[in-house]
C-alpha cells in the first residue's frame, strides 16, 4: 500500500513514546516497588467541575445531541465573548468566534484556510511539536528559529524581520508556551504583529494556556493589541487547560470577520460540528460558581509552580526562565547528564542528552518526564520538561526521589 508523502513527513510524537515506556516499566513493578510518578503529560489533574458535568448529563437526558451549526452553539459563542470581556476587558464580537473540535481542529482549520503549498511559517524553537505538523499538513513548511533564555524562549520582532523571506507567510506563536510556560512581552508581541501586517502576512497565536497566567505583565491576549492589530490576529484557544476539559475535545478560534465564512465552510466539510454534548456542558463553565472554582484551581497551579521550580533549581536542574503561566518547568539538565556520565545528544536523537536522562529517571526514580526531543532541533538534548499539573503531594515525592538519586 502506498502511503501519502504528507503522512510520511509527520514525525512521531515522542512524548507518547516515552509515556508508553513509562507505562511498561510501571507494569513490571512488584507490589513492594514504588509507583511511577507521571510528570510527563500536560494534562490538569482536575476534571470538569460539577456544574459542567451536570450540564452534560442534562443535555443527554433531554436528547440535545443533534448537530449544531458548524461554528458552534450561538449561546456558547456569546458566553466565550462575555468571558473575554470580564476576564481581559476585551469586546470580542460573538460572530468572530468559531467553536471547534478542540484546539487541534482550530489549528487545522486556520492552517488550511491560510497556508498554501510552499508557504513558510516562522515559529520559535522550542515549541509544541503538533503545531508544526498542522502547518505541514497544509503543505506549508515550519521554519524554527532558535530562542534561548535571553528571549524567554519566544520569538522577537528582530528575529522575525531577519528571517522573513519571499516564501514567508506569517508566524505561529504560543503565549504562554508549551514547553516553557513563558509568554511574549506585550510590546514584543505588538512589534511582531505590526511587522507581519506590514508584510501582509498572518499572525496566529496559540493562547490555550492564556487562562492559566500568573503574572499581570504577561497575562494578556493578542486580541487586545492596539491600532487594529488585534482584529487581524487569529487566536486559538481551548477548553482543555484552564477549563479542565481535556477529553471533551472542545476549542475555539477568534478570527478576523472576513475569515469566518471561509473557516465555516471548511468546518462544515471536515467536522460538521463540534461535539454537541460538550458544547452544552461548556456553557456551564461560565457560571459564577464554575469560574470561582477555576480561579481556585489557577491559584493551586501557581502554588505548585512556586514550590517545584525553586526545588529544581536547588537540585541543579536549573529552570533558566521562570514560567509566567501554564504548568511546565523547562529545566536545563546538562549538568546532571554530565554528573551521571550521560553524553550530550549526538546525531542520533535517541542517544544521550535529555532523552537518555528521561529513561534513567524512570529507572532510578520511577519518575516520568519529557525530553526536549519533541520540541525543537536547536538544543533538544539540553532540556527536560516537567509537568506541574500534578497534585502537590506528588510533586513533593518527586523532589524527594530526585534528591535521593542525586
Amino acid at each position: 500500500m502506498r502511503i501519502a508523502q504528507r503522512a510520511q513527513r509527520v514525525q512521531p510524537f515522542y512524548v507518547m513514546e516515552v509515556a508508553k515506556a513509562a507505562a511498561d516499566l510501571a507494569a513490571q513493578a512488584g507490589p513492594q516497588d514504588r509507583s511511577m510518578i507521571y510528570l510527563n503529560i500536560g494534562e490538569p489533574d482536575f476534571t470538569a467541575p460539577p456544574l459542567v458535568q451536570q450540564a452534560a448529563q442534562r443535555a443527554i437526558q433531554a436528547g440535545r445531541s443533534q448537530y449544531t451549526q458548524a461554528t458552534g452553539l450561538p449561546a456558547l459563542r456569546r458566553a466565550i465573548s462575555g468571558w473575554y470581556g470580564t476576564r481581559f476587558g476585551l469586546d470580542i464580537a460573538p460572530a468572530r468566534i468559531v467553536v471547534t473540535a478542540g484546539a487541534s481542529a482550530a489549528l487545522q482549520l486556520a492552517c488550511l484556510a491560510l497556508v498554501e503549498a510552499g508557504d513558510e511559517i516562522l515559529m520559535p524553537d522550542p515549541s509544541y511539536p503538533c503545531n508544526r505538523q498542522f502547518v505541514q499538513a497544509a503543505e506549508g513548511r515550519a521554519v524554527l528559529l532558535p530562542c534561548g533564555p535571553a528571549e524567554r524562549f519566544q520569538l522577537s520582532a528582530a528575529q522575525v524581520q531577519q528571517a522573513w523571506e519571499p516564501a514567508t507567510r506569517g508566524v505561529l506563536l504560543a503565549s504562554p508556551s508549551n514547553p516553557t510556560g513563558t509568554s511574549i512581552a506585550r510590546s514584543e508581541l505588538e512589534a511582531i504583529a505590526r511587522l507581519v501586517r506590514e508584510r501582509q502576512g498572518i499572525t496566529l497565536v496559540d493562547e490555550i494556556y492564556l487562562g492559566l497566567g500568573f503574572d499581570d505583565a504577561y497575562g494578556h491576549s493578542a486580541l487586545g493589541l492596539p491600532d487594529g492589530l488585534g482584529e487581524q490576529v487569529i487566536s486559538i484557544n481551548s477548553f482543555s487547560k484552564y477549563f479542565n476539559m481535556t477529553g471533551w475535545r472542545l476549542g475555539w478560534l477568534v478570527l478576523p470577520p472576513a475569515l469566518v465564512p471561509v473557516v465555516e465552510r471548511l468546518a462544515q466539510n471536515l467536522f460538521i460540528c463540534p461535539s454537541t454534548i460538550a458544547q452544552h456542558a461548556a456553557l456551564a463553565c461560565f457560571e459564577a460558581e464554575s469560574l470561582a472554582e477555576y480561579e481556585r484551581r489557577r491559584a493551586e497551579f501557581r502554588a505548585r509552580r512556586d514550590y517545584f521550580i525553586p526545588e529544581l533549581n536547588r537540585l541543579g536542574l536549573t529552570v533558566p526562565v521562570q514560567p509566567d503561566g501554564a504548568f511546565y518547568a523547562w529545566a536545563d539538565v546538562s549538568q546532571l547528564c554530565a554528573r551521571w556520565g550521560i553524553p550530550p545528544q549526538g546525531a542520533e536523537p535517541d542517544q544521550g542528552g535529555s532523552w537518555a536522562l528521561s529513561f534513567e529517571l524512570m529507572r532510578r526514580c520511577q519518575l516520568a518526564t519529557t525530553p526536549g526531543r519533541d520540541f525543537g532541533v536547536a538544543e533538544p538534548g539540553r532540556y527536560l520538561r516537567f509537568s506541574t499539573a500534578n497534585a502537590m503531594e506528588q510533586l513533593r515525592e518527586a523532589v524527594a526521589r530526585l534528591e535521593q538519586a542525586l
